[in-house]
């Protein structure tokens, strides 16, 4: 189903304009109840964050929720949820409903550095995959490239990467990123687009395993290849490099302000860099010789 999340926002702005939230202030960064929603190519970062914030903090509890990042989005808006992750920009649109359903201005708080990653099975000749040979693919009825579905932030990512939108791309799908590495040796001929954050997690034995029995490809772009490794990351080298960041529609320094603020911090960034991933805010070690 490949339905416009601008058509869909649209629709939701109409409804909603006829109704006035009111604004309920509950709870503090040290205490309190929120939800917040991720897409589940980034599950893995999210849990690790949510879970040390709580440790930190046992009054505090934060429900973490998988949602395509469309429909996370979304309920956002309808303050269904209070902080949601997302890894694509938001057009002029989308922005503008974000600022009029929250009261807030559009500021994300970007944490960390990911990847949409492009694997084979691991007899595969292949080692390699331009730009140009994805966005082909993408354009071909064969439908060679596997997403994890429809809404969701890998295919978001890479249709916004290509300049295009997703209802104008042809693909196949299984749900999952996990499922796509598991099922991937029964389509020989298929390419699966996953999240980095999927198979990031060194000394992870589940995530070492999913991302030995595949072969990951290397991205070509101006005649030059790179891997999704955290040094290419940094400089964004990597073709589909992309900034995690968080929103949320809390109006006040209450719970979901406090997680995000944590997560930016170092010690937060420390959670990120420990999930394989880049964080956004890089923190200067100091060594002292004596």
């Amino acid at each position: 189903m490949k339905n416009s999340l601008l058509l869909m926002i649209s629709i939701f702005v109409l409804l909603a304009s006829c109704k006035k939230k009111s604004d309920v202030v509950v709870g503090s960064p040290q205490q309190g109840e929120i939800s917040m929603e991720v897409d589940e190519s980034f599950a893995s970062v999210s849990e690790a964050l949510t879970s040390r914030y709580m440790a930190l903090y046992p009054n505090t509890k934060i429900n973490l929720k998988i949602k395509k990042e469309d429909f996370a989005f979304l309920d956002l808006l309808e303050g269904k949820v209070d902080v949601i992750v997302m890894s694509r920009e938001l057009n002029e649109d989308e922005r503008n409903a974000y600022q009029k359903e929250t009261g807030l201005d559009w500021l994300p708080a970007k944490f960390a550095a990911d990847a949409v990653v492009f694997i084979v099975p691991k007899d595969s000749p292949r080692e390699t995959i331009t730009v140009e040979e994805i966005r082909q693919e993408l354009n071909n009825d064969k439908k060679n490239i596997i997403f994890d579905g429809t809404n969701s932030s890998n295919l978001n990512f890479v249709a916004q990467k290509l300049n295009t939108t997703p209802d104008q791309l042809k693909f196949s799908i299984i749900n999952g990123n996990k499922n796509i590495i598991e099922q991937l040796n029964k389509f020989p001929e298929k390419i699966g687009a996953i999240g980095l954050n999927t198979i990031s997690r060194p000394y992870d034995q589940e995530s070492e395993k999913l991302k030995n029995s595949v072969k990951i490809l290397k991205v070509v772009q101006d005649n030059k290849s790179y891997e999704p490794r955290v040094e290419n990351l940094v400089n964004m080298s990597y073709p589909f490099t992309r900034v995690l960041y968080f929103l949320t529609n809390e109006k006040y320094f209450g719970l979901g302000n406090g997680f995000i603020r944590f997560s930016c911090t170092q010690l937060g960034q420390i959670v990120v860099s420990k999930e394989g991933l880049q964080p956004y805010h890089i923190f200067k070690r100091e060594v002292q010789m004596r």
